[in-house]
């Protein structure tokens, strides 16, 4: 008897002990696998980082290609200093109030363990987003902007505007429920960024443009007293659209590893079983967009028109990147025919009414469609429990929230950076002289040339 019992409690042990070690192997197997699909998708991020290079270089004249060149190389570099630094605390800290985080500055564990490795895989992340953040304004600042108040503004953007905004939005309660971002306590549903990212990036790409004035003979104002407005072509199309195939191919990272995991987790929106989703609508808007503004363009300027088609695509993709995990297919394609209707009236309307030069674009694609892809969140979510947008029987309470949350970070990333481009003007200076800009900041402010060999005549 004595025998049975032991053999019995041998078993019980045994069985008891495999069972601890599969849930353990079960977790360890299910983060190692969330890890590597953060980091696949930051690194499809980061990619992005060539693809604007391409596309600002490619839509600016050959003489500025350096320049450009070096600031979407060093806002990265600066930006992701400072953001380990500081912008990560504010972002992602200890909450005080719902507006900022108060903790985690200078962060750096050492423990090889779940909270570690939980940290640096979800900085690792976070980072492309704020250097995504602070690149979409080299494009409306271009070729007329000092090299040195470019890092100022970078590292300003990279440690202080965005990640506050973002705390609002993408900052979770504590485990007991307390805390977290106000915006986001609120129902506000921002997905991938297309407010947290995109129209932060926007504000200030427009409030940098404005405050920074247009290039020397974009505006003449002729003996009849009317303006016209003078294009600037880019020198390199096939760039732009390398670039823009570049951005397309890291955007399934930037909305796809969004869901932050890729197994199962709670089985929502934020986990492995919405990746595909996620994938296909961001994919369908983006196309949907290239042909919206094709064709939109082709009415409006009497032929197709490339920059404008390529703007679309962009354009699709920044409209989709709030909504894509709470739509369906069909609303991800209305989704981008109409971003890509609007970045062509948006280029025109800030080139041609409100006389901001904004060389590429940025403000149209980034802001404008960003605000659009945040509303739409309201007016084609279908996702209970997450957002329910008008057109599924929502009401207009999911789009109230949105639009509160566009106006509240437009309001935020607007004002603090038209101070900071302010101030930068009044001490150190913004804009080279009118000499320098019509050499070309290649040579101006790096003493090199980026076609070396090659006659390059300059737009007087």
């Amino acid at each position: 008897m004595r025998k049975k019992l032991f053999v019995l409690l041998i078993l019980t042990l045994c069985i008891g002990g495999v069972s601890l070690f599969a849930e353990e192997s079960i977790e360890s197997l299910g983060f190692s696998l969330d890890v590597v699909w953060l980091f696949l998708g930051a690194i499809l991020v980061f990619i992005m980082q060539a693809g604007f290079a391409l596309v600002e270089t490619g839509l600016t004249q050959a003489k500025n290609a350096t320049n450009i060149t070096m600031k979407n190389v060093m806002d990265f570099c600066f930006g992701a200093i400072v953001y380990w630094a500081i912008g990560w605390a504010f972002m992602y800290g200890k909450d005080k109030g719902g507006f900022i985080g108060t903790s985690e500055f200078f962060h750096s564990p050492m423990g090889l363990d779940f909270d570690s490795g939980g940290f640096y895989k979800s900085w690792f992340f976070q980072v492309v987003f704020a250097a995504t953040a602070a690149t979409i304004v080299s494009g409306a600042m271009a070729e007329r902007t000092k090299f040195k108040s470019y890092l100022i503004y970078t590292c300003f953007i990279s440690a202080f505007i965005y990640p506050i905004s973002g705390h609002w939005i993408w900052a979770a309660p504590a485990a007991d429920g307390t805390g977290g971002g106000w915006l986001g306590n609120l129902g506000f549903h921002d997905f991938a960024g297309s407010t947290v990212v995109h129209s932060v990036g926007g504000w200030a790409a427009l409030m940098g443009a404005a405050v920074l004035g247009p290039r020397v003979g974009k505006y003449v104002k002729g003996p009849d007293g009317k303006t016209s407005v003078k294009a600037f072509p880019g020198h390199n199309i096939p760039y732009a659209a390398l670039g823009v195939l570049l951005l397309f191919f890291g955007w399934f990272g930037f909305n796809g590893a969004s869901t932050s995991i890729a197994t199962v987790g709670d089985g929502g929106i934020w986990s492995g079983l919405n990746i595909a989703r996620v994938c296909v609508t961001t994919l369908l808007a983006a196309s949907s967009g290239a042909v919206g503004a094709l064709f939109f363009s082709w009415i409006w300027f009497k032929k197709p028109d490339c920059s404008m088609t390529l703007n679309g695509l962009l354009a699709g993709l920044v409209g989709i990147t709030a909504p894509c995990a709470v739509v369906s297919p069909g609303a991800s394609i209305a989704i981008g025919l109409i971003a890509g209707v609007l970045v062509v009236l948006s280029v025109e309307f800030i080139d041609k009414v409100l006389k901001i030069d904004d060389p590429v674009g940025a403000s149209s694609v980034h802001l404008v469609c960003g605000i659009f892809g945040t509303l739409a969140v309201g007016i084609w979510g279908q996702v209970d429990g997450v957002a329910v947008g008008v057109l599924h029987g929502g009401g207009f309470s999911q789009l109230g929230i949105q639009a509160l949350g566009v106006v509240s970070v437009g309001a935020w990333a607007a004002i603090t950076s038209l101070i900071l481009f302010l101030l930068i003007k009044v001490t150190v200076g913004l804009r080279v002289s009118n000499k320098e800009e019509a050499i070309g900041l290649d040579r101006s402010e790096h003493k090199s040339e980026a076609y070396a060999g090659f006659q390059i005549f300059s737009n007087m």
